[in-house]
């Protein structure tokens, strides 16, 4: 088998595995439990389209961003405050949800292009502590604000849908395959963009900032405006999670949940867009199910201490693999090409000597 032959073989199997994970996702309402469609799975999509953000701005742009937590956090308040009417807490302006989303996108977007443009002539540990400020700021905003949320957050948004999507609570299956479509739609435009001119020279920024800016590229410019697609796509991830979950406060975009959406970028593949998703799936499933698990109350671990479980994965994760579970998935089919697929190695045949 050539080398070509056995590239093919490895995308062969990875299209297979994501066509199949396509397939159970579009059938998850029928073949799998409400609560696991509808909790578990809704919240994977989301929650993937949050961790694309930022593992979109780490593989391509070389940033680490610790604000997109914030970003969608942002989103949910502004949608709360536009299109919610006679809540204990928000603005009450009680616009068309379509205008609401629009004016959601719009403001985070311009949100992330300004926070870009501050942080992006710094690099390293230096962008990782400015994004780490603006989340703490935003969390502390919101907080004392109470004109906007206040701590007690915006209730009810799921009663201020567009006519299509209902409201989730009760209709949960249109939500599920809203956020199922937008996940895809997201993939599929970030892969795309990276392909692009654009997208290409975000790569050679990241590879060498100093020389991308001699060849007459502006750098920080470049930036900001990846991360105000950035900012962008935390935004949808902030609409799909208010529709989720009925609310939004400041305790779901404290510190916790940065760490929360960091930990899912880096189990299922910083370096890699559909990482994303498989880091959501798996930290969500260990967040609802971890509590259940028989035995562990034995050894200190109770359900307030799931962190401890996580925590655990995390650090056996990374140590085996810096590029994730998706990491560890081509570190397997390397060595199955190295064990069973390589080709053999043609042995010169004997040289044949003078007849007797």
């Amino acid at each position: 088998m050539t080398a070509l032959e056995r590239l093919g073989w490895k995308r062969l199997l990875n299209w297979a595995l994501a066509f199949v994970g396509v397939l159970l996702a579009g059938l998850g309402p029928v073949i799998f439990s409400a609560f696991f469609a509808h909790t578990i799975l809704t919240q994977v999509f989301w929650l993937g389209i949050a961790a694309c953000s930022l593992i979109f701005l780490s593989a391509y742009v070389g940033m680490v961003s610790l604000a997109q937590v914030s970003m969608y956090g942002i989103a949910g308040f502004v949608l709360g405050n536009t299109v919610t009417q006679g809540q204990v807490k928000g603005l009450h302006l009680g616009y068309d949800p379509w205008v609401g989303i629009l004016i959601t996108i719009a403001v985070t977007t311009v949100i992330g292009l300004l926070l870009g443009a501050i942080s992006s002539r710094s690099a390293g540990i230096y962008f990782l502590m400015i994004t780490l400020a603006f989340a703490v700021l935003a969390n502390t905003f919101f907080g004392q604000v109470t004109v906007l949320s206040g701590f007690s957050g915006i209730g009810n948004i799921q009663s201020f849908t567009p006519g299509f999507l209902g409201n989730p609570a009760e209709n949960p299956n249109r939500l599920y395959y809203l956020a199922f479509v937008v996940s895809i739609v997201v993939y599929v435009l970030c892969r795309y963009l990276t392909r692009t001119p654009f997208g290409l020279t975000l790569q050679g920024i990241r590879d060498d900032p100093v020389r991308m800016g001699s060849l007459g590229f502006n750098v920080p410019l470049h930036r900001s405006i990846a991360f105000g697609f950035a900012a962008f796509l935390a935004s949808i991830a902030g609409i799909l999670f208010v529709w989720w979950n009925g609310q939004i406060a400041p305790g779901s975009i404290d510190l916790s949940a940065v760490i929360d959406l960091l930990v899912v970028a880096v189990i299922g593949g910083l370096f890699r867009l559909e990482g994303a998703w498989l880091g959501a799936l798996v930290f969500v499933v260990i967040s609802n199910y971890v509590r259940s698990v028989p035995g562990l109350g034995h050894i200190g671990i109770t359900a307030e201490r799931y962190h401890t479980v996580i925590g655990v994965i995390f650090l056996v994760i990374v140590l085996l693999s810096p590029g994730g579970l998706l990491g560890i998935w081509e570190w397997l089919q390397n060595q199955l090409d190295r064990a069973v697929l390589r080709p053999a190695v043609a042995r010169p045949a004997p040289a044949e000597g003078p007849e007797p």
